[in-house]
């Protein structure tokens, strides 16, 4: 069993690991990294909890090895994060109950997130699209949906501002 040096962006953060060849980008991004946000869930490619971003674009940490992002840029939920305050997506979900028990959630946020990158003014139809690779079991999906609309129509200072609580959590 070989191991490679692994350099690729985690977060906006450079990294450089000695990384075994079958580990998967999952089990990197969990076990060595400490970014637990990314689920397991069906370990097969098929529920979308273990969704991540690769160069931008929608990647299953489940199914994909880690070192097959050498020299590329991976993004996780944990990079959302703007200044330590969730971010417009993030907080829309929280805001309009798109949560449910919260195990789905970073995956569909980050499918969203690259939806929302794409087109920043995605109809209904679109947005249950791009959210079809990823499954909840807590509910019929009107709160996701009604999440990422809320998020795509919040302003860019609304979403600097991060709460309407006045900078209070």
């Amino acid at each position: 069993m070989g191991k490679r040096l692994l350099c690729l962006m985690v977060n906006g953060r450079p990294r450089e690991d000695a990384v075994a060849d079958h580990v998967l980008l999952l089990d990197y991004l969990r076990e060595d990294l400490g970014l637990t946000g990314t689920k397991r869930g069906c370990d097969g490619g098929e529920c979308g909890a273990c969704t991540v971003l690769v160069d931008g674009e929608l990647q299953l940490a489940c199914i994909t090895l880690a070192a097959r992002c050498a020299d590329r840029r991976v993004e996780t939920i944990e990079g959302l994060a703007e200044a330590g305050r969730m971010s417009r997506l993030q907080s829309a979900f929280h805001e309009k109950l798109g949560t449910q028990c919260g195990f789905c959630t970073p995956g569909m946020i980050m499918a969203a997130e690259a939806l929302l990158r794409r087109n920043g003014r995605p109809s209904e139809a679109e947005i249950r699209a791009a959210l079809s690779g990823n499954l909840c079991r807590c509910t019929g999906y009107v709160k996701i949906i009604e999440s990422v609309q809320a998020a795509a129509q919040a302003s860019p200072e609304s979403a600097a501002n991060g709460c309407k609580c006045g900078g209070l959590r």
